[in-house]
């Protein structure tokens, strides 16, 4: 489990972090999101003590430490894979760094080249692979010495959807697996799908934090989603509803200004007879994200 505390850090006469506080489970992951120049990475960087930083970070009741640091893989958003050497080479440098051995890399190397499925020999040279496949060989480099903490941040960036699916379930294998995982992506389909927990940060301050459901339903639930013979005009005169759009599934999607508006809907629309589709349901962490960073949904 990863706990952070107070945490506040300032580059200069700039603060960019203010009073932090996160907490990670063991065996969950843990959706960080918040906007561009949000304190996403100043996060990041302070868990892993590449700044210094006022506050407490503690893994499994400890702080960071050099011993420490073989317990954590990290995934940051800008690659930084060598272009001459082969994958084995570069996985096997970066490995060693954990404490790996060259035994252990020879042995667990192809079973992740397999799991990733990745489109290469270990002789090849990094610069040879494709951008997608390079993606695959930092994510394995990231995993390999099985860390307690993962961090993961973009790591579908470049991949297409199918390579993206192989991700994920590498991921949900990891989190089977017990380990701690903090994932970040500006996706939030993604992260709603991944995650079991969510903290969503603004101008270096936490807005959100809890259960991603938990979240969801604490803005209530104000999206109605219907199909039938209606016509816009029909429901846009309902009581309660604010907008009315069509979604790409064909279903219309009523807003509405009342969570308990509901059970009256149902009995206007449906009149005792059937109705396809009523599905009621909070905003998506999309929406969410987009409200709390004043965009109008």
């Amino acid at each position: 489990m990863l706990e952070i505390r107070h945490l506040e850090k300032s580059f200069g006469n700039k603060q960019v972090l203010f009073g932090v506080d996160l907490t990670a489970q063991q065996g969950h992951i843990l959706g960080l999101v918040g906007k561009n120049g949000a304190g996403k990475t100043t996060i990041f960087h302070s868990i892993l003590r590449f700044l210094d930083y006022s506050g407490e970070i503690r893994l499994d009741g400890k702080a960071i430490s050099q011993e420490t640091y073989k317990e954590i893989g990290y995934l940051p958003e800008e690659r930084s894979l060598m272009p001459k050497l082969t994958i084995f080479e570069q996985v096997r440098y970066l490995a060693a760094l954990k404490g790996m051995s060259t035994a252990e890399v020879k042995e667990k190397l192809p079973t992740w080249m397999e799991k990733l499925q990745v489109k290469g020999k270990l002789t090849d040279k990094i610069k040879s692979l494709s951008k997608g496949n390079q993606q695959k060989v930092q994510l394995i480099i990231t995993l390999i010495h099985e860390p307690k903490l993962i961090i993961l941040d973009e790591p579908f960036s470049g991949l297409d959807p199918v390579n993206t699916e192989v991700l994920k379930q590498v991921i949900f294998e990891e989190k089977e697996r017990g380990a701690t995982i903090i994932f970040s992506d500006h996706v939030m389909t993604n992260v709603e799908e991944l995650c079991d927990d969510l903290l969503m940060i603004r101008d270096g301050s936490v807005v959100l934090s809890g259960p991603v459901q938990e979240v969801r339903n604490s803005y209530g639930k104000t999206r109605l989603f219907v199909s039938n013979d209606f016509s816009i005009e029909e429901l846009e005169a309902l009581p309660h509803v604010t907008k009315v759009t069509m979604t790409k599934q064909g279903t219309w999607k009523l807003i509405l200004d009342d969570a308990s508006a509901g059970p009256e809907l149902f009995d206007r629309l449906t009149k005792g007879h059937y109705l396809a589709t009523f599905d009621h349901q909070a905003p998506t962490i999309d929406e969410i994200f987009k409200l709390e960073s004043g965009v109008e949904v």
